[in-house]
């Protein structure tokens, strides 16, 4: 067991899944909330109420499930704003993940509709991202260049699994109008040092992102300590369900970018030959949204609210400090990445000598019921910098313990003999 402060025993009876047995009668060791977390009752029940007693359509009907649903939907949006510590609750927009908010930015870029300087992109514009993001942030950006002719470079990462700002200076040119990057990698686990790239955009006015999908669940995350222009993350890895996420955007720069999709809502008025746009946040959510996804959303952030960032920071630290440690007895394992708590997350990432990871996945899981994801984690740039095809993943949460990390360390040493 932990020796953390939060009550990990009461917080894992909050989510029915963790006392499920799988097939063989082996109890669920869930290391993958990475990849998607598990969801509490509250959250759970929060979304049957409202889908049972209260569903409408929201910002349209007047009746009072019109109003109940709309109260509920836009209330979800002030506890976000409160959640991030966004100036204003208008600069919450809610879309279907990290992935469409990280493309909602991209599309504004070199958009013919925004003529705002520093949304213009070209030939002999640069964007700059880093080796070591999930695709949903690489892609976009891809797509972007191809479609305005502008450059895209990228900052590489250390042996040690850091990002590498040797050539901060020379990345970070005149010439670059957006640095984004992930707050946490996804693979490594690596807490990157946003002040210091974001003091180089400033000095060349660019602006900076940030993909907060690995930070947001598991640290305090405040937008306006960050002083970084935009923020992406998504629900389902902070105990919300899938299906929705957030962008939060400085307010005079969502005000200066066109909508993304258009249809209802998104309006103000409409002419067969022209429209005009509705305020923001609504100006970027056209057509009825993911309403309970957003008051489940809602409910997750009460939830971690009632338990304290800082004490799930805290807990998740104790975690990874043990990890660390019991993983250095399993004989061939090597980490990819940082190998200390500076500046890292519940993120562990790693290979066995000789035995591919999709191998180690599935005999952890058919043998001893723990759940890891495997491959290369939608980062192929990162694992082709180290040279390897496909890692083990490992991430914890606020329902992990100790036992299931000693559990882990079992499992490794038994796929270890299986391959002897």
């Amino acid at each position: 067991m932990t020796s953390t402060s939060l009550d990990v025993e009461r917080i894992r009876k909050d989510f029915p899944v963790l006392s499920r047995e799988l097939p063989g009668g082996r109890p669920l060791v869930y290391l993958d909330s990475g990849n998607s977390s598990q969801k509490p009752t509250q959250v759970i029940e929060t979304m049957r109420e409202h889908l049972a007693m209260h569903y409408s359509n929201v910002g349209r009907a007047m009746h009072v499930l019109g109003s109940e649903s709309t109260e509920a939907y836009e209330s979800a949006r002030d506890k976000l704003a409160a959640f991030v510590g966004a100036p204003s609750r208008d600069e919450v927009i809610f879309t279907k993940n990290a992935s469409e908010a990280l493309n909602l930015v991209a599309y504004s870029f070199g958009n013919r509709a925004n003529t705002d300087p520093r949304f213009t992109l070209g030939p002999g514009d640069e964007i700059v991202i880093s080796e070591m993001e999930h695709h949903s942030n690489i892609v976009p950006w891809q797509m972007l260049v191809q479609r305005t002719g502008a450059t895209l470079k990228w900052f590489g990462v250390t042996d040690e699994g850091r990002l590498d700002l040797s050539g901060l200076p020379e990345l970070v040119t005149e010439r670059t109008k957006i640095v984004s990057i992930a707050h946490q990698s996804n693979v490594l686990g690596t807490v990157n040092p946003v002040a210091e790239v974001l003091a180089r955009a400033r000095e060349v006015g660019a602006l900076v992102m940030l993909d907060a999908s690995q930070s947001v669940p598991h640290h305090p995350v405040n937008v306006a300590e960050l002083d970084v222009d935009f923020v992406a993350f998504t629900g389902h890895k902070m105990v919300g369900p899938s299906g929705i996420g957030v962008l939060w955007g400085r307010g005079e720069l969502l005000e200066a970018m066109p909508p993304f999709l258009g249809g209802g809502e998104m309006i103000e008025a409409v002419w067969m030959d022209h429209s005009t746009y509705a305020p923001v946040p609504h100006k970027f959510e056209a057509g009825t949204p993911p309403i309970v996804e957003a008051i489940g959303l809602g409910a997750a952030v009460d939830y971690l609210t009632g338990i304290g960032m800082d004490a799930v920071e805290a807990h998740e630290r104790e975690l990874t400090a043990y990890a660390l440690d019991a993983l250095r007895e399993v004989p061939s394992l090597h980490l990819i990445g940082p190998d200390s708590l500076d500046l890292r997350g519940g993120t562990l990432s790693f290979t066995l000598a000789g035995i591919h990871p999709h191998d180690v996945g599935q005999i952890l899981d058919d043998r001893f019921g723990i759940a890891v994801r495997v491959g290369h984690h939608c980062a192929r740039p990162l694992h082709l910098r180290f040279g390897i095809p496909a890692t083990t993943r490992a991430s914890f949460y606020l329902y992990n313990t100790t036992a299931e990390i000693d559990a882990l360390v079992r499992g490794l040493h038994h796929v270890q003999k299986v391959f002897a």
